[in-house]
């Protein structure tokens, strides 16, 4: 009798150490599988976003070799996704009105950004995509801001206009809409958030000498911080849309 019981407990605790040894198979099972999921999820959302920083540079390429063809002298920054118009083509020293020679690059500037941007926007019209721009990569422009940037030389101020703040602020603003005024049609781009809502592309913004892009005092440094800057910001990955097409993709493995 006592063999006996002896023999039923060694056979419980074999079961109890199978049943154990089950459960902790299917939480590594289970463990792997949501690793696979993240793993899955975190390349799709960096695959969107290296695509997106892509077509980024694709563009700034393009109104670069556009606006320099033109005889408008600009430089891109690929990283940070912005193309330089120095202010000497457009403004006459302390003043915040395009001159003759700026209304001229303003108005080349403008047709460039006409003919590339629909390419990468929606329209707030619902127009249908140019035939011009090719197969679509699916990424797009959330905004285009055009900022005005001054050197750290204070600026004692001329009319309205107070400091160096004032003078990047009314440059920014006299750009876009000399931009704006002659291709109207860049109003009506817009960065589509829901099916009811498309939001401007186009904004302003004017920082004055807070964003330096050489800190040098000799006057070549300075030249290169008085500047009109167009900074790209791409649409950011939908995250939900990759965490659904990973869940497909597992689903389906």
């Amino acid at each position: 009798m006592i063999l006996e019981d002896v023999q039923d407990h060694a056979v419980e605790e074999e079961n109890y150490f199978v049943s154990m040894t089950d459960m902790m198979v299917g939480l590594v099972f289970i463990f792997i599988i949501m690793l696979m999921y993240y793993a899955l999820q975190f390349r799709d959302v960096t695959d969107q976003l290296t695509g997106a920083d892509k077509t980024r540079t694709e563009i700034l390429e393009k109104l670069e070799q556009t606006l320099k063809e033109k005889g408008v002298k600009v430089t891109i920054d690929r990283q940070n996704g912005v193309l330089h118009l120095p202010d000497a083509i457009l403004f006459d020293s302390a003043q915040s009105d395009l001159k003759p020679g700026g209304r001229v690059a303003v108005g080349h500037l403008a047709d460039a950004l006409a003919d590339i941007l629909p390419c990468y926007t929606d329209a707030k019209d619902r127009g249908a995509r140019p035939a011009r721009c090719g197969t679509d990569s699916g990424h797009r422009i959330e905004s285009l801001y055009v900022e005005g940037h001054t050197d750290a030389d204070p600026f004692a101020g001329s009319g309205a206009l107070a400091d160096n703040w004032d003078l990047s602020v009314k440059r920014a603003t006299n750009t876009y809409r000399a931009v704006t005024s002659l291709r109207r049609e860049l109003e009506n781009l817009c960065s589509r958030k829901t099916e009811s809502s498309c939001e401007s592309v186009l904004s302003v913004g004017g920082y004055g000498p807070q964003r330096l892009i050489d800190f040098g005092t000799d006057p070549a440094s300075k030249a290169k911080n008085r500047r009109i800057d167009l900074r790209i910001i791409m649409v950011k990955p939908d995250e939900g849309e990759a965490v659904r097409r990973v869940s497909e993709r597992l689903a389906s493995s």
